[in-house]
């Protein structure tokens, strides 16, 4: 499949071949996006949520009153989840909340993400996303003119540093390196752009998979 390439002026730049393996699927596995998004976000999770156990709670352990002869229940600790001050019956741990997921079914997803962009004419191919100096307000009105105000870029092997500051204070823009594209980042943003370089080592990436 070929598409076209353009400069961050909107000019025209030649045209790229894309790989059918990795940007032609047309029958788009939701489920599976699903997977793995689940299994990113899940990694992302801190899993720091914690409350006190009974050994950690610093009230008396002391037995409350005699065994016998209350007319009570009987009791042993003012610990105890029952108790105003006492601990929670099982309450939160700290944890991992990752779980493994293939290689393949993470692979798959990614093809399968950046597929859906190209069917839903939501990618884009730059020539180079560098820029002379870090100019918030210049690289705005560049993104203007290309119609994205709501996109993902992936540069190439390293972000250039004057487009990572100035891409940096516009809202909904995310900009990563080849190394860092994932499938959550591609479905959250509406476009997807991806330099001549970047396409190159996708491509690259998935026949050495293959």
């Amino acid at each position: 499949m070929k598409l076209d390439v353009i400069k961050l002026d909107a000019s025209a730049a030649g045209s790229v071949e894309l790989s059918d393996l990795v940007f032609g699927i047309t029958d788009i596995r939701a489920d599976i996006l699903h997977r793995v998004v689940n299994w990113q976000l899940a990694k992302r999770r801190a899993g720091t949520h914690k409350v006190q156990t009974r050994n950690e709670n610093s009230r008396t352990g002391k037995k409350m009153y005699k065994q016998k002869g209350s007319g009570g229940a009987r009791h042993g600790s003012r610990r105890a989840p029952q108790f105003v001050g006492g601990s929670r019956a099982f309450g939160p741990v700290v944890r991992s909340h990752a779980f493994d997921l293939p290689k393949k079914v993470r692979a798959l997803g990614l093809r399968h993400a950046l597929s859906s962009k190209v069917k839903d004419g939501a990618l884009i191919v730059l020539d180079q996303a560098v820029v002379a100096s870090p100019k918030t307000s210049a690289l705005k009105a560049s993104f203007e003119k290309l119609g994205l105000n709501n996109a993902l870029f992936i540069t190439g092997a390293e972000v250039d540093t004057n487009f990572a500051l100035a891409s940096r204070n516009i809202p909904n823009i995310d900009v990563l390196p080849t190394a860092g594209l994932n499938v959550y980042d591609i479905l959250r943003r509406h476009k997807l752009v991806l330099t001549t370089a970047a396409v190159e080592a996708i491509e690259a990436r998935f026949a050495v998979e293959a």
